[in-house]
């Protein structure tokens, strides 16, 4: 029996490589001889790189400005010409020093740095993942980190953070590196907002970082002004790409990819590929996936509903195992089954802390459900 194990992470408690080899202890503490296949997946935010590195990437590490402009060492994935750079490892809410944000003054900084980082390393295909971020600011950091100048009306350059906007005059980028014009790079994003308004950067995601209401009305404003002066300085493409999906994805990076020309793909698609899932799949009787939490918003592009689309194009039924399900049909996310581990263990607390056991726990439940399948009996459930 061929089993392939493609979960997510359990945020704050596993990786996605630890669900994997939890589920796989269970499963092989019942089904020793099964062929079990470890995909550990991501869905371009944190744990990317991760899913990069199990899928055969060489780890790359970088001195880059962190969210504040502190120093932070961040690690990237290379594999030949190609690279996967995690938005979340440079400028991300996790690396916040003492995790306390700034939406006003944080920047993209150190993802520029990054993906110079990996120009300098050789690569040519970038993928960058930017879930998890910390700033809104349109990535101008980004630019910097990439050589551009953004100045105010006395041509004095602009401190970090997207409040500084706001008096931005002038862009300079004659010093852009001019190896991105060789390089060809793929924006993992997922959602689909705008840069500006009420679907905007600022007033959808503004609030998660740390943005009070004029927070916001103050960063949209200046996301409105950066976005008219680096139209003006890189013409009608960048222009456009303003209005375009997924230009307010990690606080308007997304904007600042788009215009660099890059090419906007859903992360688990962008991850399936370089993973070999979809060919890892042939031949196997089942897919087990999952992440921490199953919600309505699992069904907008994550990572375990990837999974089972790709699964049940082929026809092999799937799995998904979570820390706690609020799917009311979990056929409607392309699950045959679901397990929580708050069926297991209903203080969420204790599930967290004992996730890694509670996991190995729901591999055992399921290979015993399978040998019960086989043997004719009742199912264990």
């Amino acid at each position: 029996m061929k089993i392939v194990l493609a979960p997510d992470k359990f945020k704050g408690s596993l990786t996605a490589p630890e669900v994997a080899e939890a589920l796989a202890e269970g499963l092989r503490a019942v089904l020793p001889e099964a062929e079990l296949v470890l995909v550990p997946v991501a869905d371009g935010g944190e744990g990317t790189v991760t899913a990069a590195l199990g899928a055969g990437f060489t780890p790359r590490r970088a001195a880059v400005a962190g969210p504040t402009g502190a120093t932070l060492t961040a690690e990237f994935a290379v594999s030949g010409t190609r690279a996967v750079i995690e938005m979340a490892a440079a400028s991300g809410l996790d690396v916040l020093p003492g995790g306390v944000k700034d939406a006003r003054g944080a920047t993209s900084l150190g993802t520029g740095q990054l993906i110079r980082a990996a120009l300098d390393a050789g690569c040519r295909d970038i993928v960058l993942g930017v879930g998890g971020s910390a700033c809104t600011d349109g990535g101008a950091g980004m630019l910097a980190g990439l050589g551009a100048r953004f100045t105010d009306d006395a041509g004095a350059d602009l401190p970090l953070g997207g409040a500084a906007l706001a008096r931005v005059a002038a862009a300079d980028l004659s010093d852009l590196d001019t190896r991105l014009d060789l390089a060809h790079l793929t924006l993992a994003a997922d959602v689909d907002n705008p840069l500006t308004g009420p679907r905007g950067a600022a007033a959808v995601f503004g609030p998660q970082k740390g943005a009070s209401p004029s927070d916001v009305e103050e960063l949209d404003a200046a996301l409105e002004r950066f976005a008219a002066v680096l139209g003006a300085a890189m013409g009608p493409a960048a222009a456009a790409a303003k209005d375009q999906p997924g230009a307010g994805a990690a606080g308007g990076v997304g904007y600042a990819a788009l215009a660099l020309g890059a090419t906007r793909r859903r992360g688990i698609d962008v991850v399936v590929e370089f993973t070999g899932l979809r060919e890892k799949l042939a031949g196997a009787d089942l897919v087990v996936t999952g992440e921490g939490s199953l919600d309505i918003q699992s069904l907008s592009g994550k990572a375990p509903v990837g999974v089972a689309a790709e699964a049940r194009a082929l026809g092999v039924p799937v799995v998904a195992v979570c820390g706690r399900s609020q799917l009311a049909d979990p056929g409607a996310a392309g699950f045959d089954a679901v397990h929580a581990l708050t069926d297991l263990e209903p203080d969420v607390e204790a599930c967290i802390r004992g996730a890694r056991s509670l996991v190995r726990q729901v591999g055992i439940d399921l290979a015993a459900s399978i040998v019960g399948d086989k043997s004719g009996r009742e199912p264990v459930r």
